[in-house]
């Protein structure tokens, strides 16, 4: 598996991603993961949608809280578009969040069993088996539009211009 250094650092300290890089024009890799209810979700479930995957640790941190409280907030003025929230949590602790702070709007979904939305798109954190921070836009067609890798795991995504991706897109 193809591992990549230099590209992301967590409070200053070098990580190593595994996995292809996904880049703006390829097609969209599909994927399966773990759903609230422990359904398997498939990234092709929403075909001819709009997908925003927002990737991200563990729900159990605070930066991570923001993000998911931020693309909740933001799907209200995004139409049709779905978010996809996506970490290694289990969906037992990505529901108990998303219930205390009454976030319904993103799809909480699991990578924790098999890892293939980091592998297949370059967000897994060798050391920690986690996903890097990011944001993945893919149109309708299933083209990948846009494409962020937060170069510190501990900073938030560009929430700004990866939802102006999204609303061109609409």
């Amino acid at each position: 598996m193809k591992e990549t250094t230099g590209k992301i650092t967590f409070k200053g300290g070098p990580l190593t991603l595994l996995g292809e890089e996904v880049k703006v024009g390829q097609k969209a890799p599909d994927f399966t993961v773990v759903g609230a209810g422990l359904n398997p979700i498939k990234l092709s479930d929403y075909d001819g949608k709009v997908r925003v995957l927002a990737l991200y640790p563990s729900i159990d941190t605070g930066v991570c809280q923001l993000q998911n409280k931020r693309f909740n907030a933001e799907a209200a003025n995004l139409g049709d578009a779905v978010i996809l929230s996506v970490s290694c949590d289990l969906p037992f602790a990505q529901s108990r969040f998303c219930a205390a702070e009454g976030l319904d709007k993103v799809v909480t979904a699991s990578d924790h069993k098999d890892v293939e939305v980091g592998t297949k798109y370059g967000f897994l954190i060798k050391e920690l088996r986690l996903l890097a921070r990011g944001t993945v836009v893919v149109d309708k067609q299933g083209v990948i539009q846009y494409v962020e890798i937060c170069p510190e795991v501990t900073d938030e995504p560009n929430y700004e211009a990866a939802l102006a991706v999204v609303k061109k897109l609409l």
